[in-house]
């Protein structure tokens, strides 16, 4: 059963009475035993809430990933009292920020690590769909800025202009599945919050996309703000208010952005917000293994039903096999990747060892069947003892033998083109094992070999220094806890967090980079206790409504106030006079433009200040305002205690502005816990943190005991999923027919094709589309799918693919729709195929078919009321229910307060002084 409205029903409606059952249980057992700490699943809207997501996740992985993408990319509408207006973000941005990577990359990249320039830079859709996103209280009066030749989403986008602060939202989603309007809900609170506008991005997703094509779109997103292409209704957003945001993927893709444009020299936001930031693909945290009981993450990871899309491999029978014992001594080294660019004498080895093993085995032998001989294969110890493939680096950064490849170029290029990377190595537990080979791709992003890429995964950044201030929010039960806290620090201390050494030797740029980038980037890091991956989800607990808060506090400092004062104090908790919260922010939540957060949890329990102590009685039933104000005291305290790491400054100075009433100044780093309330305290010294203690070479490693648990996960999915892989097969010849089928009937009409470029003029190449054929050729599409010579994508990337219906459809609409500019010709459709498509439920006859439901949107048909809109409207009665319970509870306060006022002042009067109320 797909992935639909009912069928998540279904599954999830039992977990919902399980999850209460389990809850009032839980609950009697530490009432009765006198347990009065305090943990997040305490509340039972966070419980239910909670179990709902990971119960629908781990749904989701009983599912092809082509059915969990498409549902929770459904156009879904907006709550009334918002003003969300979709825009299209055209190609010319899109080129602009291909043409940055580009640069950034390299040709030797390019064309080593990535596969090339043009296959990612290959798109269904003319453009990328996003959102102007705001509270339509906030917006201009009509009569002062209405146009009657613009549209009415025209003239909205006009009315939001005169909102300077911007957040431009990256949503998260494993890199795969999630859109704008699964997180449409949690930026329209944003907005509020902020009193801004935000920009939200449907950036392409993988496998059908993978990277780089996310990272050029949210690129593409951030020239779309800041230079707008002709047409555009909005005027460019300044950089200085502008801030990025982002959750789990979303926020590495905002931090790997951010160190882009450090890199090319381009001006940074004025901030970013990383809520549980995804930035080690590898998995070598110890978190990741520790904290899955916590987590909404599925137990063995994103595994999925078998489709035409994913696995590429979707049978471990007929000779392959997910994972195997080492059959090749090193390089690899255990726990690494092969190079994508090796050196020269690795090089020529290769192709020696498999021309002669091709040749013994009288067929072309692959680098993942080389085998040799049994006696060399020795244990991981042995192996680590004789480690050969980490020389140390030249000057410039690359091995000597680099510097021969110049010496016979043709050659060179020969091998290259016959260079296969061997299968990676997996670092295991016990040194004296005979290390495991990794056959299969494990993450759906990113091929193994590109996982350790600093731009895949960040935590690899040769340094994450010279960036805006980033305030970084994690929650402790969550399994990516430990890389969220390392790259805080990693960024705030370039110095003290290096990369390892492969790192610098590999990469183009990261040599440079960590001697060039050593100035300390600003951090606000906070660590929620028992929260979960991305913690914004469950909006209705009171951390997360202290976490919204802060978050607009920071948006708010850090677009209001110079780059100067920046420079002097990033953190809003320490602006002196404190800012302003208006009172109209802590009205009712029940009133859609306003907020006044608290719960039943909150009236119930006392919040703990060191975990597991109660907090004063006067803390219970704060506003999220409130809340906030108590813990700006709080950093206070911790600047004035030395638990706020400082820049080196004067001291004299410090006293000085702090006595004068100023911001406080020099503070690098603000580390702090918050408890389940929305309490901070400070958090533990970096010695007394296990993730701070892993050295360079232990991070980005693939590790065992990840390694093992995916493939546990895997092999179960083979056994049940045993006949949908053999049907896969079969769907996967048929699609390959259509596709040759369609090529064919296309030269047959007249399609003329060459890889120049897109050089000609419009006008000369309207000349040559036929007259009878209703496509055009787009200048500013760049490539298509036929202009893959001499790339090499990513096995899942259905630029270079003909065996599945989305890479059938791509291929049909870029040759008799919108041709990219190599394009000589848009042949008319035959009518034999265009009969066919008419019967096809994948096709249309005379329009462009449906493209990647990871790039466009689909649209709900047979439920009237959609389950990510169904979702939304649960989280809203999950604020009402908390917002009701918040004002009974302050009211019995406010009356008991009455009562004993009352009290102590009749203590001194006589009987005959004292008045009676009457009933």
């Amino acid at each position: 059963m797909p992935v639909t409205t009912t069928s998540a029903a279904v599954h999830i409606t039992p977990v919902v009475f399980k999850t209460f059952l389990k809850h009032a249980k839980r609950k009697g057992i530490k009432y009765k035993d006198g347990d009065d700490t305090i943990q997040g699943w305490d509340d039972i809207l966070y419980d239910e809430a909670f179990h709902i997501v990971k119960a629908f996740i781990e749904f989701g992985t009983r599912n092809t990933v082509e059915s969990l993408q498409a549902f929770t990319n459904t156009r879904v509408p907006a709550p009334f009292w918002c003003a969300v207006v979709p825009v299209k973000i055209p190609l010319s941005s899109c080129n602009k920020a291909a043409d940055a990577l580009i640069e950034w990359f390299g040709p030797e990249e390019l064309k080593h690590v990535v596969g090339g320039e043009r296959w990612w830079q290959i798109r269904g859709l003319e453009w990328i769909d996003a959102e102007w996103i705001t509270e339509k209280a906030f917006l201009e009066d009509s009569d002062r800025t209405h146009h009657n030749k613009l549209s009415e989403d025209e003239n909205t986008i006009l009315r939001m202009e005169h909102l300077d602060r911007v957040m431009l939202y990256v949503h998260g989603g494993a890199y795969f599945w999630g859109s704008i309007n699964t997180h449409r809900y949690q930026v329209i609170r944003y907005a509020r919050k902020m009193h801004g506008r935000a920009f939200t991005v449907n950036y392409r997703k993988a496998p059908q996309y993978p990277w780089p094509c996310p990272l050029q779109d949210v690129l593409a997103a951030y020239f779309y703000l800041t230079n707008p292409p002709p047409g555009s209704v909005h005027k460019p957003v300044h950089p200085s208010k502008l801030v990025f945001a982002g959750d789990s993927a979303g926020a590495a893709l905002c931090l790997t952005m951010l160190t882009v444009l450090r890199d090319l020299g381009m001006p940074q936001p004025a901030g970013a917000v990383l809520i549980s930031p995804w930035v080690d693909l590898t998995h070598s945290f110890p978190s990741v293994m520790k904290n899955t009981a916590t987590d909404i993450i599925p137990p063995h990871g994103f595994i999925h039903k078998p489709s035409p899309l994913w696995p590429v491999y979707p049978k471990s029978e007929g000779g392959y096999t997910r994972v195997v014992p080492t059959k090749t001594r090193p390089p690899p080294q255990p726990g690494h990747a092969d190079k994508l660019k090796p050196d020269n004498e690795r090089l020529m080895d290769q192709v020696e060892q498999r021309l002669q093993q091709s040749a013994d085995a009288g067929k072309e032998v692959h680098s993942a069947d080389l085998r040799d001989p049994p006696e060399d294969i020795t244990s991981q110890k042995e192996m680590q003892r004789d480690d050969k493939d980490d020389p140390p680096a030249t000057e410039e950064g690359t091995s000597t033998d680099d510097e021969q490849v110049g010496q016979d170029g043709s050659k060179y290029d020969i091998a290259m083109d016959f260079w296969e990377p061997k299968p990676p190595k997996v670092l295991m537990e016990d040194p004296n094992a005979t290390p495991l080979e990794l056959l299969a791709q494990i993450q759906l992003y990113a091929t193994t070999e590109q996982l350790s890429h600093p731009l895949v995964s960040p935590v690899l950044q040769s340094s994450l220094g010279n960036l805006c201030p980033l305030y970084i929010i994690a929650g402790d039960g969550e399994c990516l806890r430990d890389e969220i806290i390392y790259i805080a620090h990693k960024a705030a201390h370039p110095k003290d967090y290096p990369a390892r050494p492969g790192v610098l030797r590999e990469g183009r740029r990261q040599k440079e980079n960590a001697e060039k980038f050593q100035t300390p980037t600003k951090v606000h890091l906070q660590v929620f206790d028992d929260m979960c991956h991305v913690l914004t989800v469950f909006t209705f607990t009171d951390c997360a409504k202290y976490a919204y808060r802060s978050i607009a506090q920071f948006v708010k400092h850090v677009t209001d106030n110079s780059s100067e004062h920046l420079l002097r104090n990033p953190f809003p908790e320490l602006h002196r006079p404190p800012s302003d919260i208006s009172g109209s922010e802590e009205e009712d939540e029940a009133h859609p433009s306003t907020q006044h957060p608290s719960s039943k949890f909150r009236r119930s329990q006392h919040a703990k200040h060191p975990k597991g102590h109660r907090a004063p009685l006067d803390e219970d039933n704060r506003t999220d305002v409130e809340l906030y104000r108590s813990n700006e005291a709080i950093a206070e305290r911790e600047v004035q205690q030395g638990q706020a790491e400082r820049l080196p400054s004067d001291a004299s100075s410090r006293t000085a502005h702090e006595a004068s009433g100023e911001d406080i100044p020099a503070v690098l780093m603000i580390r702090e816990r918050v408890d389940v309330m929305g309490n901070v305290r400070p958090m533990e010294p970096a010695e007394e943190i296990e993730a701070l203690q892993l050295k360079p070479q232990e991070i980005g490693i693939i590790k065992e005991k990840p390694v093992r648990r995916w493939l546990a996960g895997q092999e179960e999915w083979d056994r049940k999923y045993k006949r949908a892989a053999e049907n896969v097969i079969r769907k996967r010849k048929k699609y390959e027919a259509k596709a040759a089928r369609l090529l064919e009937h296309a030269r047959e009409q007249g399609l003329i094709h060459d890889e120049v470029g897109p050089q000609e003029s419009r006008a000369s190449q309207a000349a040559s589309i036929s007259s009878e054929s209703v496509g055009e050729i787009e200048v500013e599409r760049r490539w298509g799918p036929l202009d893959l010579k001499d790339e090499n994508p990513p096995p899942s990337a259905i630029a270079g693919r003909r065996d599945t219906g989305e890479a059938v459809a791509l291929l049909k609409k870029t040759i008799y729709h919108n041709a990219p500019a190599t394009h000589r010709t848009v042949p008319k459709l035959k009518t034999s195929d265009a009969v066919r498509a008419v019967f096809d439920p994948e096709d249309h006859p005379t329009k462009p078919p449906q493209q990647s439901v990871s790039e466009q949107q689909t649209h709900a048909q047979l439920v009237p009321v959609h389950g990510l809109r169904m979702w939304q409207s649960l989280v809203e009665l999950f604020m009402r229910k908390s917002t009701k319970q918040v004002q009974r509870g302050k009211k019995h306060a406010s009356s008991a307060l009455r009562s004993t006022s009352d009290k102590i002042s009749g203590v001194g009067k006589s009987p005959s002084q004292s008045t009676t109320r009457p009933e």
